[in-house]
């Protein structure tokens, strides 16, 4: 079973509710017309005029509508969303009539419609680009408690298992803060430790990864991601939480457990991490598209999290099919929720 059939699978158990707010797009139609047929979700709510959301629909062949068509400028509940935004945004001082602006942004609809649990997840993105994306995630969303940052992962079907038989790797961050520091590592650690138990329902193996492994070089880099495991393990104890987790580990020293035993021997990792943390933008984004473009791994991303409810990023160039799975993994994010 492929990575995104075991997440479409745990996603049909939740009978979910998700908002597609880019009802002008015949790839979102068509997406929003598979999640319901298909039964991922329960019950799928597009955003539009009923003028574009017909076009769309004649563009994709949808001939029978599955989903839910909503006009957010019109709909009953418009007024009392601008209010709650203008409420959200009064450390900026915003007016009524600004926040109506605001909002008359789908994404940032839909967004408060995930706030206000009329859906259990957002996926758009198609249209939008990723910084509107996360601007309506933090200012309708916010991050989750304990969390001070937002922040993405990557999740990498593997085409060959690693030795310790993973076929399912989290790669973190690929796509959001280009340097974190060590307290925002440990934020991003957490983050995708509840991804992968979302998705995979086991027990997150957290690699702190660098280009030393238990002090093998001594470098001014090698301090945060030294202070970032040290505060994550503490974490972990503090909290009671059922993760695992060291550094600092190069990748060979993470990933195979004969290397580990001769690297960091001990460890509780022992070669068998599923999460890799980077220790910046630059070598988490080169290291999922070098997985995915010489590995042959599908690589499904970047999937948001770290925020109090799931709102999920698309490619501009995705496929109706690249919206279906995104859908059923921002479900199972979901689930984590209730």
């Amino acid at each position: 079973m492929s990575a995104i059939d075991l997440f479409i699978a745990r996603a049909r158990r939740a009978a979910a509710k998700l908002v597609l707010p880019e009802g002008q797009d015949p790839r979102v139609v068509a997406a929003a017309n598979m999640i319901v047929e298909n039964r991922v979700a329960s019950e799928v709510t597009v955003i539009g005029t009923e003028t574009e959301i017909a076009a769309a629909c004649a563009k994709a062949g949808v001939t029978a509508r599955q989903f839910n068509s909503l006009d957010h400028l019109t709909c009953d509940f418009f007024e009392a969303y601008a209010e709650q935004f203008k409420e959200l945004r009064k450390k900026k001082n915003i007016s009524l009539e600004e926040a109506r602006t605001a909002i008359s942004n789908r994404i940032f609809f839909g967004a408060l419609m995930t706030r206000n649990q009329l859906v259990d997840g957002l996926v758009a993105g198609s249209i939008a680009s990723t910084p509107d994306m996360l601007r309506a995630a933090f200012n309708c969303i916010g991050t989750a408690p304990g969390i001070t940052i937002g922040s993405s992962c990557f999740v990498m079907d593997l085409a060959t298992p690693t030795e310790s038989g993973d076929n399912v790797l989290l790669y973190a961050d690929c796509g959001v803060n280009p340097n974190p520091d060590a307290d925002q590592l440990v934020d991003i650690a957490r983050a995708t430790s509840d991804t992968y138990r979302a998705l995979m329902d086991k027990t997150p193996k957290v690699a702190f990864l660098s280009f030393s492994t238990y002090g093998s070089a001594k470098h001014e880099l090698l301090d945060k991601i030294i202070a970032a495991t040290a505060k994550f393990k503490a974490k972990i104890k503090a909290e009671n939480l059922d993760i695992i987790a060291d550094g600092e580990l190069q990748g060979d020293a993470a990933l195979v457990p004969a290397i580990a035993r001769s690297k960091a021997p001990g460890s509780e990792l022992a070669g068998a991490a599923n999460v890799l943390i980077f220790p910046d933008l630059n070598a988490g984004n080169i290291a999922y598209k070098l997985t995915q473009r010489l590995a042959g791994a599908g690589a499904y991303g970047p999937i948001l999290q770290g925020l109090a409810r799931p709102i999920n990023d698309l490619s501009r160039g995705c496929s109706a099919e690249d919206i279906y799975g995104v859908a059923a993994i921002t479900i199972c994010q979901g689930m984590q929720k209730k």
